[in-house]
């Protein structure tokens, strides 16, 4: 399947004439795609797990990867369905404040590099509490960490399914009114849900992180392939020429040039409504802290820098990441307003209200402009595939970290306080695998019409404000302490979910005029928000400071030398595993 995502137009052709532009051409070729990754993915995950042996194996691949291995496995689990779908569905719905969750995903990688990559590689173990706990008190330190791993990992597994299932009408071609293989639209939806779901548990379970890192790393070369594909077929479309692009995106919008400027989604300005137009803005400042403040603080790429012998292999990686991410963010542009300029925001939304299928609908336009209607069955099947390889290597991620933080940092050091032996604590991380894939698999299905870029936004608010205070002043403030890390990780998170329930996200929002469906989770008669703001970043940020702060200010504990070892060894990588 590699070589089908690098096709080019003269080998479409004869590709396209097979697929003769019928609907059952398409879907063959896009199910034979899909079913080629599994089946490769599935023998890589057999592969690995011949080479699992130990727990480290498990948790961490051996610490064999390379820097640049392990770059392109970061960016595997980072340029997720919410990066190739979510984000180019937004920017082609509201042009350019779309483009800000592009801005704001990249720069957060900065933050990353430059205060934690290296410290937590020479400081932990297998996973984000290692580092949280290493000066305090194990057990309630440990049990908030894994509390809060499964909240923004679920909430990040939400992303990456809803985005699976977008895409199955479009992919399979059914319409309304019609069925294939018996199934609606709808129906078709859930199967891929639960399909993606138990993928995901295999990968983890079978093959640990060795599997689910080479995974990975397939899936970022094919990712980058794709897209590099698209943008290339985009540009060429406008002869290269951006400004005929944005030009003629703004105007296929029906929004003009107001398009190309912000305040259609954020900081939108309501004339004689000053506190609705304070709210819009605020909204976006919010939205803006939590994308550049969360990567530092989402286990499933804390874990990653695990995976290498050095610390100085730590940061290659990280920088390998940030090239690789670098360059995907700047096609989504591409990919977003060429969406807007040659399917429409009308298509786009009359497919999915939120956007999610702007990339695959810009393939299919694509294609049937190279090598018409089969060209465009050809096309979208790759790109469909392409989407479909992002979403199962990331699910796979996010699902060993939440399962390893379960079995290493709650069963493993709080229920059997660290007297367990690896085997059965790696037996512990597969059984926490099957309930965490199945509790995703069940929200999913509820939460199947919001955009999956706005999901993973709310698990960066979540994982900046309950994760990165513990972890910065944990690894930087000597007066820290076990009572400001649980206060700071049950603060942040509680407020960040509570905020979430309570705002316009799960009721309140109204409905889409295009669709007429709920724009939140609750139907649109069912209001019970009274937080204005949809993303709680803002707030529950500095409540998960301050939490933090007071909660290490009303505790005496403090250990000098604990805190001494730490800080050499996360300076210097001495007695790091």
């Amino acid at each position: 399947m590699s070589a089908g995502t690098i096709l080019a137009a003269d080998s479409i052709a004869p590709l396209a004439a097979e697929a003769s532009g019928t609907s059952s051409g398409a879907r063959t070729l896009t199910i034979v795609l899909f079913l080629l990754f599994v089946a490769a993915t599935l023998g890589i995950t057999i592969w690995a797990s011949r080479q699992t042996k130990t727990a480290t194996d498990f948790y961490a691949g051996g610490r064999g990867f390379s820097g640049f291995q392990n770059g392109l496995a970061i960016g595997g689990d980072y340029m997720s369905a919410a990066s190739f779908l979510g984000i180019a569905g937004i920017i082609a719905l509201y042009g350019y404040d779309g483009f800000l969750y592009s801005i704001g995903f990249l720069v957060a990688w900065l933050v990353a590099l430059l205060l934690v990559a290296e410290p937590l590689r020479n400081s932990g173990r297998f996973t984000m509490a290692d580092v949280l706990s290493f000066r305090m008190r194990q057990r309630p330190v440990r049990t908030a960490a894994s509390l809060s791993t499964i909240v923004v990992s679920i909430f990040y597994l939400l992303a990456q399914m809803v985005g699976a299932g977008a895409l199955v009408a479009l992919l399979l071609g059914i319409k309304p009114g019609e069925t294939f293989l018996g199934m609606t639209a709808d129906t078709a939806k859930v199967v891929t849900i639960i399909l993606v779901g138990a993928l995901m548990i295999v990968y983890v379970t079978v093959g640990g992180m060795k599997g689910t890192t080479w995974v990975q790393i397939v899936k970022a070369a094919l990712l980058m392939t794709g897209a590099a594909l698209m943008t290339v077929l985009v540009l060429a479309k406008f002869n290269f020429n951006i400004s005929t692009m944005l030009g003629e995106a703004a105007e296929a919008s029906g929004k003009g040039t107001a398009f190309l400027e912000p305040g259609l989604r954020y900081g939108v300005e309501t004339a004689g409504d000053a506190g609705k137009t304070l709210t819009s803005k605020l909204d976006l400042i919010s939205l803006g802290l939590a994308l550049v403040l969360g990567t530092a603080g989402l286990p499933h790429i804390l874990i990653r820098f695990y995976t290498v012998p050095t610390a100085r292999a730590a940061r290659t990686s990280v920088n390998w990441a940030i090239t690789l991410i670098g360059a995907f963010y700047l096609m989504t542009l591409a990919l977003g307003f060429g969406a807007a300029a040659l399917v429409g925001g009308e298509a786009i939304a009359a497919q999915d209200a939120a956007g999610n299928t702007a990339a695959p609908q810009l393939a299919e336009e694509l294609g049937r402009d190279l090598a018409g209607d089969g060209g465009g069955a050809v096309l979208l099947a790759i790109i469909a595939a392409v989407a479909f390889a992002t979403i199962l290597a990331v699910v796979a991620g996010l699902t060993l970290a939440s399962s390893s933080s379960l079995a290493h940092d709650f069963y493993a050091n709080v229920i059997k306080r660290g007297q367990v032996d690896e085997r059965q604590e790696v037996n512990v991380a597969k059984i926490a695998a099957f309930v965490i894939g199945a509790i995703s698999i069940v929200l999913a299905i509820f939460a199947q019409q919001l955009n999956v870029a706005f999901l993973v936004a709310l698990a960066f608010a979540v994982a900046a404000s309950a994760n990165l205070p513990a972890i910065l002043l944990s690894l930087f403030w000597k007066r820290f302490n076990t009572a400001g890390a649980t206060a700071g990780i049950y603060g942040g998170l509680i407020a960040a979910v509570v905020l979430v329930f309570f705002s316009p996200v799960v009721s309140g929002k109204g409905v889409n005029p295009v669709t007429g469906k709920s724009l939140s989770l609750f139907p649109a008669d069912v209001d019970f928000h009274w937080f204005p703001l949809e993303n709680p970043g803002l707030v529950s940020i500095p409540v998960g400071f301050a939490c933090a702060i007071i909660g290490t200010y009303l505790s005496k504990e403090r250990d000098r030398e604990k805190w001494a070892e730490l800080e050499v060894r996360s300076l210097t990588g001495s007695g790091a595993v």
